[in-house]
């Protein structure tokens, strides 16, 4: 469905529901991260870009109850009203209008206190892939807002609003990059975001031969909760020992000589981060060089170190990959990765757009086969960041 189709269909869903028709209509895309994981918190470089698939709201000052704001998605039954004339928070754990409760908080914390309005969301972003759905929730929220209240927010505010939003009223102590990618992407370029001076560069992708294919291996493995915090804390560790604020600042040279006053798990993890941030900038030069050989083998050995030194995959994400590699290029795959923060979710390609389609049914079958289990493939080019559609 394109962004067009999407949003006639969440405008004609508005209308049904609360009988007249959108006053705004807002979107923000989902996104993929095409190398640099797990650097976002050592200050280090991702490379994502914005996906065609997107979150979009419908919304219309309230009618009744000027004061409230009505909640409304097309994918869940629930719905939620916000009172503005008291203070706004979260709704219990795993609600999904804490997303843009938090966003509402925000505005009204800068001064922006909205009107009341009635909203219906409706979104082609997989939830829980890994595709940032939240995200694009929360900035299609701020979107809307900045509609609403009649005042532009500058693009990186908006985006650490987002942040704040997701942090404080959803739990979730996130990166930047989601947010920044979702509020500023071009369409046709990536973004090489340095997390340290949150400075994003929009880097050309325009080169119709090659496409984007995304496998979601609905697969998500329960973990204890403590993967992530532990990851964390590893890299600080090892940041320590090396006498660095993070590892941002650290090299493969410092690390081996480093590596006897280093537990074995600490240096593994350390040795992925610095060599991901090292190969996330020899990928946005590939990218900018259009070497699609070269960016496939450094996502190749993304893949690598993500299962082998940091440990986040699981045997289907692993299992996406082999295949992937199988079909090679010969079969018109350049490289595959996980993406996200692993155990589940979903792997990256770097195809030849004239051979998606075979290579689209030989991953799903193949991984069927082994698995018993059907994946979710489609391909995207580089989208462009939230948009206003009516306003």
């Amino acid at each position: 469905m394109t962004l067009a189709q999407l949003a006639n269909q969440t405008a004609t869903e508005f209308t049904k529901l609360y009988r007249r028709d959108p006053h705004w209509v807002v979107a923000a895309p989902g996104r993929v991260n095409l190398i640099g994981e797990h650097t976002d918190y050592n200050d280090g470089y991702v490379f994502p870009m914005a996906i065609e698939r997107y979150t979009v709201i419908a919304a219309a000052p309230a009618v009744k109850d000027t004061n409230c704001v009505r909640l409304k998605s097309t994918s869940v039954a629930s719905s939620h009203t916000l009172d503005l004339s008291k203070p706004l928070t979260p709704f219990p754990k795993g609600t999904w209008a804490n997303y843009s409760t938090g966003v509402i908080a925000g505005f009204i914390a800068r001064g922006l206190k909205p009107i009341g309005f009635d909203a219906l969301v409706n979104s082609t972003v997989p939830l829980g892939g890994g595709l940032s759905s939240s995200a694009a929730l929360e900035v299609a929220t701020a979107t809307l807002l900045e509609l609403v209240t009649g005042t532009k927010l500058d693009p990186v505010e908006k985006a650490l609003l987002c942040q704040k939003a997701e942090h404080d009223y959803a739990g979730m102590p996130c990166g930047i990059m989601d947010q920044f990618i979702s509020v500023m992407a071009k369409e046709n370029h990536v973004m090489l975001l340095d997390c340290r001076s949150r400075t994003p560069e929009l880097v050309p992708m325009t080169d119709p031969a090659v496409t984007v294919l995304i496998i979601n291996t609905n697969v998500k493995h329960e973990l204890t909760g403590s993967e992530y915090p532990t990851r964390r804390k590893q890299c600080e560790t090892a940041a320590k020992a090396l006498g660095l604020p993070s590892l941002r600042d650290a090299t493969a040279n410092m690390l081996e000589r480093a590596k006897s006053r280093l537990d074995d798990v600490v240096y593994r993890r350390a040795r992925h981060v610095i060599g991901e941030i090292d190969r996330t900038v020899r990928a946005a030069a590939a990218v900018r060089a259009s070497d699609w050989v070269e960016m496939g083998r450094l996502m190749y050995a993304s893949h690598y170190s993500l299962r082998d030194d940091y440990e986040v995959s699981c045997d289907e994400l692993d299992l996406v990959v082999e295949i992937a590699e199988d079909i090679g290029l010969k079969g018109g795959v350049y490289g595959c990765r996980m993406t996200g923060g692993g155990f589940g979710g979903c792997c990256v390609a770097l195809v030849q757009t004239d051979k998606v389609e075979a290579i689209s049914t030989q991953i799903a079958n193949d991984y069927m086969q082994t698995t018993g289990i059907e994946p979710a493939l489609f391909v995207s080019r580089p989208a462009p960041g939230a948009t206003v559609i009516k306003g």
